[in-house]
């Protein structure tokens, strides 16, 4: 089944089911309905016509069976048996007498119709047990009959005997006229449950469409309002609780809209605050600078007592100026103006100059082949660099080992050391920016900016960074795993934020 198939289901599955719930409703009441009204008729129609003969028989059985003599002939049954059966009734009759004790005789209306054989057993033994006469039964034998079929046709068999000895009587009627009538019923009534069944799902449709049009609608609002388009409305109208529902989507995305704004407002402020602030401090810092590197010359001919609070200024200027560089290269970030400059870069030269560069040489361990090269951006890929290495060092130790691979379309710089370690609880929250794994450290050496930066630099090449811990073969930690994974053509990306960018997306800092 294909996917537009599949995405149509999904979204008439409340249309099905509405559909399927009048359905079954309207075919429960109808088949109800129908078989009440079917049941009711069924026995009225019987009822009627077996009425009507086993009355007509009585009548008849008293108004000439009983004018017989004790002991008839066979002609005088036969005789009297096709006479009571020329009646409006329509049915055969069977008399049953004796011509001596002992002796039975049987006189049929039509012997090719209607036989002594038709009779059911249970009948007759009915007819003539002879019961005592009482106050509540003046007659010792009573009428009675049975519904039987032969051949697929109903009939109906009636019978009684005539008191003081004399002949039995059994009257055999066709049902099949009531048959067919009760089947055209059937029919109707079918063909009318059919009717509304369809009529019902004709109504569900409607009803579906009127409920579901201002569903589908308060979805595709809903969707455009997490795709950030705030300014979604919907038009109301009447005074339903669709209507009610309508209204109170518009209250929460104006709500949310305003809250947004706000937000965007206080975050746009935040950012401009933080850029205008590292701006402002690059002049005074470069002086500070100057002047720090001066004393630094000349700390070796400080008084004794003065030169410590000298290396301190020194150091503390350096963390200062790296923090608001750092501070000036997250506000690009967060703003949507840092872009990438693509150079094809010699992977191994560039971690060696990064690491020659601050002189870790004699700390670092580096794997890597000659002649892997790459389009990327030289400064921020060494900003990574500096960051993940200068990071294994300060909590692993020396010697940190620096390794490089390709897979596929991907480069991959693995960092490791042979520390204690990330705490497993720190793991998800190494790359947060200011975050400290000891609530008891506020102050630490670093700006708790570097880890952040790094990957802000690697996701702006399309890249990632993941931070493991490695396992020991006797199942301890053997130090932290930082891996940089980058494409080798980032070419694309630089392309795709340069088109942003002429369109007025990005703007250079």
């Amino acid at each position: 089944m294909s996917k537009g198939i599949l995405t149509r289901l999904r979204l008439s599955s409340l249309r099905l089911r509405l559909v399927v719930v009048f359905a079954l409703v309207a075919l429960t009441a109808a088949v109800s309905a129908s078989g009440i009204a079917y049941w009711l008729n069924r026995e009225a129609v019987l009822t009627r016509t077996q009425d009507g003969a086993l009355n007509d028989f009585r009548q008849e059985m008293q108004n000439r069976a009983a004018t017989l003599p004790l002991r008839p002939t066979q002609d005088d049954l036969r005789r009297t048996a096709e006479q009571m059966a020329t009646g409006s009734a329509n049915y055969q009759v069977l008399l049953l007498g004796e011509r001596a004790a002992g002796k039975p005789i049987v006189g049929a209306s039509d012997p090719d119709d209607f036989t002594l054989a038709d009779v059911p057993r249970s009948l007759m033994v009915a007819v003539d047990t002879e019961r005592p006469v009482t106050e509540g039964n003046p007659y010792p034998y009573h009428l009675f009959w049975q519904r039987t079929e032969r051949n697929g046709t109903p009939y109906l068999v009636g019978g009684t005997r005539i008191d003081g000895g004399g002949p039995a009587g059994y009257m055999f009627k066709s049902l099949a006229a009531e048959k067919a009538d009760l089947n055209s019923l059937a029919w109707s009534l079918g063909i009318a449950t059919a009717l509304a069944v369809a009529g019902s799902v004709l109504l569900a449709q409607v009803a579906a469409t009127t409920v579901l049009r201002p569903v589908h609608r308060l979805g595709e609002a809903a969707k455009q309002l997490g795709e950030g388009k705030l300014d979604t409305r919907l038009r109301v109208t009447g005074a339903d609780e669709l209507a009610d529902l309508t209204r109170t989507f518009n209250s929460a995305a104006e709500s949310l809209q305003k809250k947004v704004a706000d937000m965007s407002a206080r975050e746009e402020s935040s950012r401009r605050f933080v850029a205008d602030m590292s701006h402002e401090l690059r002049t005074p810092l470069t002086a500070l600078t100057a002047v720090t590197e001066v004393l630094e010359d000349e700390q070796d001919s400080l008084d004794p007592m003065i030169a410590p609070a000298v290396a301190l200024v020194v150091s503390e200027t350096r963390r200062l100026n790296d923090l608001v560089e750092n501070l000036m290269e997250v506000t690009r970030f967060d703003a949507g103006t840092a872009r990438l400059v693509l150079d094809e870069v010699d992977i191994a030269d560039q971690i060696t100059a990064c690491i020659d560069a601050r002189a870790w040489l004699d700390a670092v361990d580096l794997d890597a082949e000659r002649g892997i090269v790459a389009p990327l951006d030289p400064r921020r890929l060494d900003v990574i660099l500096a960051n993940l290495i200068g990071n294994a060092l300060k909590h692993g130790g020396s010697p940190v080992r620096v390794s490089v691979r390709t897979e596929e379309d991907e480069l991959v710089i693995a960092v490791r050391d042979h520390g204690p370690g990330i705490p497993e609880e720190v793991l998800p929250h190494v790359f947060d920016r200011f975050y400290k794994a000891s609530a008891s450290r506020p102050r630490s050496e670093g700006s708790g900016l570097g880890l952040s930066i790094a990957m802000e630099n690697a996701l702006i090449h399309g890249g990632s960074i993941t931070a493991s811990n490695s396992v020991g073969e006797d199942g301890a930690v053997d130090g932290a795993v930082f891996v940089l994974r980058l494409p080798l053509d980032a070419s694309g990306i630089t392309r795709e934020v340069q088109t942003r960018s002429s369109q007025g997306e990005v703007e250079e800092a």
